[in-house]
């Protein structure tokens, strides 16, 4: 094959057209025809052809390896010469993925495996070069096989935690750092990853590890934080303690089963789950409780609420963490549709929240500005009305108003409520606070849009005498002097 006009491989100059994408699908059916036929060896190489010719195809990698499996009857054994072979068959994949001689190391990975589909180092080998290739999701395919083939082998759990954390599938990466740290307790890499994912769990079941954990960064926007469990953290160093030579995690299990309509004892035993990340134990817990104390009970409902938002805010953390160690445009994407997810898991959160104490201004204030991320704008306007009342948060409501008309354009009253938040800071004499300098520029810009020149000049003077280095401040003042002179 000419990889400069035919070839499917990344760097290929001409990727495959749409008649050989025709000529492989029709490959492809003979070769499922044949796997029917039980002519498991010519199928093979009707699939060996199609993954040479397009690696990154999901559906024709699954088939190949599938096609091998019942060849050797899915008991996990290659062929009885296979040890003598694939060590030469996986060195010349090796060899030629470290060249980038991408069709040479397809063609020799794909030999191995017909040699013995369950080898887990020619499976380490082949997803490695599909990882060179960007290609995640047959590099994945490629390590769940080798965790089906040993789910406790130390370098595949290593590199499965790796794929699966760059693809912020975290749960899943936590799951295999976890099972390297049990057959290696020293492992510093194994250590590390798991402090980067802020989770640290009990490696023996049938014991408690009752360390606590630091929390990791939360996702805000907002000076305010989410909110943390009902249980203080007082509270559970108190309780980490075993009592009656039995860990808290036991003593509230056996309090549950004692009366499982006692509520504080779910909400106890949730928030311990909950300090040590362990989301999946809290929610199932908690939803337990709910069944046996009532829908109603607004206390096992609050934690829940609680957890649902913990467990957003740390995958955004994660994925926020992931971006900074290396940025990039996979990750980023990802930095943005957990930010999404977050919000609007808060905006259902706080929206029951205030249907449940609709006096409560601070939740309407919360819930006011995941509206207005979520671009409901109108609704955010009603909800941060409502929310103005409150003394503590009145100023900040007012540039999140003025941004809600500016973003409808009710460009009056956006600049009304900038300038009613700016005269009110000014009564309160907190000039050096960033809502002070915030409502200057946002009511300088704006100004300058609606041909506003005095007012604008006005508020960005203001501003560029506080903190001339805020933003463009300098530039729009700038604008504004040519914009003045060319009239």
């Amino acid at each position: 094959m000419n990889l400069e006009t035919s070839s499917n491989w990344p760097g290929s100059t001409s990727p495959l057209t749409a008649a050989s994408r025709q000529r492989l699908q029709k490959v492809f059916e003979h070769a499922q025809r044949c796997v029917d036929k039980q002519d498991f060896d010519y199928a093979n190489k009707l699939f060996t052809q199609c993954l040479v010719e397009d690696p990154g195809n999901l559906v024709y990698l699954q088939s190949f390896l599938a096609n091998l499996h019942k060849k050797n009857g899915d008991r996990q054994k290659g062929s009885r010469l296979a040890g003598l072979k694939i060590k030469s068959k996986r060195s010349s994949l090796t060899k030629a993925a470290g060249k980038g001689e991408w069709e040479a190391a397809m063609t020799a990975g794909c030999a191995a495996l017909a040699l013995n589909p369950w080898d887990i180092a020619t499976l380490l080998a082949l997803a490695a070069a599909y990882g060179h290739l960007q290609s995640d999701e047959c590099q994945l395919y490629c390590l769940r096989c080798a965790l089906n083939a040993d789910a406790k082998d130390v370098e595949v759990n290593r590199q499965a935690g790796l794929a699966l954390q760059r693809m912020g599938q975290f749960d899943q990466a936590i799951a295999c750092w976890q099972r390297v740290k049990l057959a290696l307790p020293q492992d510093e890499q194994a250590r590390q990853a798991i402090a980067r994912l802020s989770v640290e769990q009990t490696i023996d079941k049938g014991g408690y590890d009752s360390s606590l954990l630091s929390n990791s960064s939360s996702y805000c926007n907002d000076q305010d934080s989410l909110p943390m469990p009902a249980m203080s953290v007082a509270q559970l160093s108190t309780n980490a303690e075993p009592v009656d030579g039995r860990p808290p995690e036991v003593r509230l299990l056996a309090a549950i089963a004692d009366d499982p309509t006692a509520a504080e004892q779910y909400v106890q035993l949730a928030a311990l789950f909950l300090r040590e990340l362990r989301f999946d134990e809290a929610e199932q817990l908690l939803g337990q409780g709910l069944n046996a104390c009532g829908s109603s009970d607004l206390q096992i409902r609050s934690q829940l609420e609680d957890v649902q938002l913990r467990r957003v805010s740390h995958q955004l953390a994660l994925a926020e963490q992931c971006y900074q160690q290396d940025p990039n445009d996979e990750a980023n994407e990802l930095v943005h549709r957990f930010r999404i997810q977050a919000n609007q898991v808060e905006l259902e959160i706080y929206a029951a929240r205030v249907e449940r104490d609709s006096t409560n201004l601070r939740l309407k204030y919360e819930l006011g500005l995941r509206l207005k991320r979520a671009g409901k704008i109108k609704e955010a306007i009603s909800v941060l009305q409502a929310a103005r009342t409150d003394s503590k948060r009145e100023l900040v409501v007012l540039v999140e108003l003025g941004e809600c008309f500016q973003h409808i354009e009710q460009y009056k009253l956006a600049l009304s409520h900038y300038e009613q938040a700016i005269e009110a800071l000014r009564k309160l004499s907190e000039p050096e606070s960033e809502i002070y300098r915030k409502a200057l520029y946002r009511a300088g810009v704006l100004a300058t849009g609606m041909q506003e020149m005095d007012r604008a000049e006005g508020h960005l003077t203001t501003l560029a005498a506080l903190d001339f280095g805020y933003r463009d401040v300098a530039d729009r003042l700038d604008k504004i002097a040519r914009l003045r002179d060319s009239r």
